[in-house]
């Protein structure tokens, strides 16, 4: 099922605390484009199915990555995308985006897109695995 834009919106404006909806939206489209860059196949297209067409797009067309971001970095390059951002206030913005994105997925499909990326990826998801 499809999670309508502004219910995203709303769950990633909560979980980041943020003071309006363009904050919150500034951060989704980030992480999601990012994110996009190490996903591949129906995975990825399977995510884009269950995200807002504007979200969704966002992520069928990332930004580019030379190669898999760990979680560290992945938080730092969020940072350098966000102006004025730091990397304290983009590991909040990318918990509240990958948090919203992991229940929209369901565990099925988060446990493929985990298989995807690096280790560590899941306390960024908010659901850590177990060692």
């Amino acid at each position: 099922m499809t999670l309508r834009r502004e219910a995203f919106l709303d769950h990633v404006k909560e979980r980041g605390k943020y003071g309006t909806a363009e904050e919150a939206e500034r951060a989704a489209r980030v992480v999601l484009a990012l994110l996009g860059a190490h996903l591949v196949g129906e995975v990825r297209s399977q995510l884009a199915a269950r995200l807002p067409e504007d979200f969704a797009l966002i992520l069928l067309n990332p930004l580019q990555s030379a190669e898999p971001l760990s979680p560290e970095r992945f938080v730092r390059a969020t940072a350098a995308w966000i102006e004025g951002a730091t990397e304290q206030t983009a590991t909040w913005d990318v918990s509240a985006v990958l948090s919203t994105v992991a229940d929209t997925a369901g565990d099925d499909l988060l446990g493929q897109i985990l298989l995807q990326l690096p280790a560590g990826y899941d306390l960024l998801f908010g659901r850590p695995q177990p060692t």
